[in-house]
């Protein structure tokens, strides 16, 4: 099959024959259908997140099952599936608690000493590294039967594709991780694919005021088709100071989706007493945020959220019924549609700060 394969950091990624094992018990072979070219993605191209190289990119993607294992029970060949890169176990601390998303058991994956899921042929069948459970810029993947969930067979796979990273991410970021209740305000900073999504998810968790906040008109405007009430332009001034004046004392829930230390530290400015700043965007490692001590006695809050707090099995289906609704405005989203050879076209898109989403659909 072909592959976008990930081989040194800064470098475009390959295009490459690579060849994938057949189902274990409990995996899925899936012919991908769409995968989105998320910023994370990004992130570890350039260096800022580490990962082991070579390995096959991608982890926001929808297609349709081929094959399962023998103790496969959520899904059968000719399902329509979303994958999720929080693949879940089922059974340890996390997952029995509630919050799939922080799994990170290996029982996922398999064993040192198996088959790889992924590895070149021609090259004495070198291992390929499988990024974040899925590898979805190929057009398969093999994955555990927890890193995907059968959706209806009307969801158009270029936007159900979304739902499995960016949508849950921003989505579930405002109903999960932060709990915004209806009439409160929000803020959120950032309107790439997961901002937009958060702005969204706002608008359906019936925020009084939701505030998005870029340094691009365009994507201002586009905010404001996703249910913003209000805009702040970054460039043309303090945004913490224009959202304090435009609520007179700060909002009750601020999203961060860029990754910045800059911007961390704006969105805990601008919240009102007692508010929340949830961290959604991917902060490079290594740096380190700094926040007014005395801030605390207002009982401000900051807080990390993996991927939406979610849980996947149950949120991916409820989001694609709000998507068929109009609720969820994913095909507004969608910047280009593209090949999997213009994925380093998307890259240097992203890096622009340009589009909202390109998505790569197979044939």
């Amino acid at each position: 099959m072909k592959a976008a394969v990930f081989r040194e950091v800064g470098k475009p990624l390959q295009i490459e024959d690579v060849a994938i094992s057949k189902p274990g018990p409990h995996e899925v072979l899936i012919r991908t259908k769409a995968a989105g070219v998320c910023h994370s993605d990004l992130h570890f191209v350039e260096g800022k997140y580490p990962h082991p190289a070579p390995a096959v990119l991608g982890h926001e993607s929808a297609g349709v099952v081929e094959a399962v294992g023998s103790e496969v029970r959520t899904v059968k060949p000719g399902d329509h599936v979303i994958t999720c890169l929080s693949a879940f176990c089922g059974h340890c601390n996390h997952c029995v608690t509630g919050h799939l998303s922080r799994c990170i058991s290996g029982d996922v994956r398999r064993d040192k000493g198996d088959a790889p899921r992924l590895f070149r042929e021609d090259a004495g069948a070198p291992q390929m590294n499988q990024f974040l459970n899925l590898s979805s810029f190929a057009e398969q993947m093999l994955i555990h039967e927890h890193a995907c969930v059968a959706i209806r067979k009307d969801m158009p796979f270029d936007v159900a594709a979304l739902i499995g990273c960016s949508v849950t991410t921003g989505v579930g970021a405002v109903i999960h991780t932060s709990n915004v209740r209806p009439g409160e305000t929000v803020a959120v900073i950032g309107c790439g694919g997961v901002g937009l999504a958060a702005v969204n998810g706002a608008a359906i968790a019936g925020a009084g005021r939701i505030i998005a906040i870029d340094m691009h008109g365009s994507k201002l405007n586009l905010a404001k088709e996703f249910g913003a009430t209000d805009v702040v332009d970054a460039s043309q001034g303090d945004p913490v100071a224009q959202v304090m004046e435009m609520t007179r004392g700060g909002v009750d829930h601020s999203f961060e989706a860029i990754g910045l230390k800059a911007t961390t530290e704006q969105a805990f400015k601008m919240l009102a007493r007692g508010g929340t700043a949830n961290v959604i965007g991917m902060i490079p490692v290594g740096v380190n945020i700094e926040l007014h001590g005395a801030d605390f006695l207002a009982e401000k809050r900051i807080q990390g959220s993996l991927m939406g707090s979610n849980r996947f099995p149950v949120d991916m289906p409820r989001f694609v019924d709000f998507y068929m609704a109009g609720k969820l405005k994913l095909d507004q989203m969608i910047s280009r549609r593209i090949k999997l050879d213009q994925v380093n076209e998307a890259f240097d898109e992203l890096k622009r700060g340009e589009l909202a989403r390109s998505v790569i659909v197979f044939d």
